[in-house]
């Protein structure tokens, strides 16, 4: 199926800047549309699309309306850059948004950084992303990092335990994990009790499983996407063995409670974005509003969240920007404000985003597969 076709009709561009014409901006996003880790380029691409469609509904940006088209990587380095260079050269996008992954991140920040374009809500924690001089960089999530402490001082602090395993994706997303898992264990004087990889794209974790079993681990850290995380877990239940298992963000929550049925009960997975069920917060109650006015057989969801964050930013930035907009413009406009307010929830970028980092949640899967907040940390 062609992803780029389902983005609203696109009309050639003729402004002065490349993807800008006199009744549009074109963005693009690069994805895991399909295949094993489809869930979090399509749920991703909802949000934007939704944030998206309630602009348009109200006039869009200066008069402009907001447009996207998304494209398949499979999560998969070598096609991101293909699909990339697709929607720079082919589809002439203005910037692009919802990019999924570290190491296809990697991969294609050399050809946005080297064009100036912006890369907005990168769909990754990775620590490179947050070098200063990207300067064609927004992010909105918290690091892995931060995700790792927040992770490990609840492990530590709230369970009490001290032989923690780690189990990650055996390439530069799950390194960035495994050293913020080990920087935050070396804050407390401990290191990890054991570690095993699987390979991206993969469910293959047998040979994790009997590395990190021999350490009988009271808790294991898990960097990976929700396919393999799940398997992982449910084959150290059929082996008869429970240890807390918590997640990195990217995992997909929503996605692996789904995989795991009854057997997520008491799985922890940290989370970048509010609540999203929680129609108290105001941007919560718009994000389902937007979400449902699109399509409204879509339930609530951590990532889909991320992504209407993403593309209110791009939308807030560009009103910022002014009636004219141009890359360099709306870069400038994301770094020098470095501080949106979305329906209430603050967002920072950049430089402000070291003063003021993104926060850390903390949920844990309920036996029916729901979610609840975890409170004490």
């Amino acid at each position: 199926m062609s992803f780029a076709l389902l983005a609203m009709a696109t009309g050639a561009a003729t402004g002065e800047e490349v993807g800008v014409s006199e009744d549009a901006i074109l963005f693009g996003q690069a994805a895991a549309l399909e295949g094993p880790s489809s869930a979090l380029g399509q749920r991703l691409r909802h949000g934007i699309v939704a944030a998206f469609t309630e602009i348009n509904a109200k006039g869009g940006v200066h008069g402009r309306k907001l447009q996207l088209i998304s494209r398949d990587d499979g999560y998969d380095p070598d096609r991101s850059v293909v699909q990339t260079l697709r929607l720079i050269e082919d589809d002439k996008v203005f910037a692009l948004i919802g990019a999924v992954g570290t190491p296809t991140a990697m991969a294609t920040i050399p050809i946005t950084s080297a064009r100036n374009i912006p890369f907005i809500g990168p769909f990754s924690g990775a620590g490179f992303l947050r070098d200063l001089e990207l300067t064609n960089v927004a992010n909105i999530r918290a690091s892995y990092g931060a995700e790792s402490e927040t992770l490990i001082k609840h492990l530590t602090e709230d369970r009490h335990f001290s032989r923690i395993g780690i189990f990650y994706q055996d390439d530069s997303f799950g390194r960035d994990g495994l050293a913020g898992v080990k920087n935050a264990l070396a804050r407390r004087g401990l290191e990890l009790a054991a570690e095993g990889t699987f390979e991206r794209n993969t469910r293959a974790v047998s040979s994790a499983w009997r590395t990190i079993k021999r350490a009988e681990p009271e808790a294991i850290v898990m960097v990976g996407t929700y396919g393999p995380s799940a398997e992982f877990i449910k084959l150290a239940h059929r082996n008869g063995v429970y240890p807390t298992f918590a997640n990195i963000s990217f995992v997909g929550a929503t996605a692996l409670a789904n995989e795991l049925g009854p057997e997520g009960e008491g799985v922890v997975v940290a989370q970048v974005v509010p609540f999203p069920w929680d129609r108290s917060i105001k941007l919560v109650a718009d994000y389902q509003a937007a979400q449902t006015a699109f399509d409204p057989t879509l339930a609530p969801d951590f990532v889909s969240l991320e992504g209407y964050l993403s593309g209110r930013l791009a939308a807030a930035a560009l009103e910022k920007a002014g009636p004219n907009p141009t890359r360099a413009g709306l870069l400038r406009a994301i770094q020098d404000v470095g501080r949106f307010d979305i329906s209430g929830s603050i967002v920072t970028v950049g430089i402000r985003a070291i003063e003021t980092p993104p926060k850390v949640f903390l949920t844990v899967i309920q036996k029916d597969g729901t979610f609840r907040a975890i409170d004490r940390l």
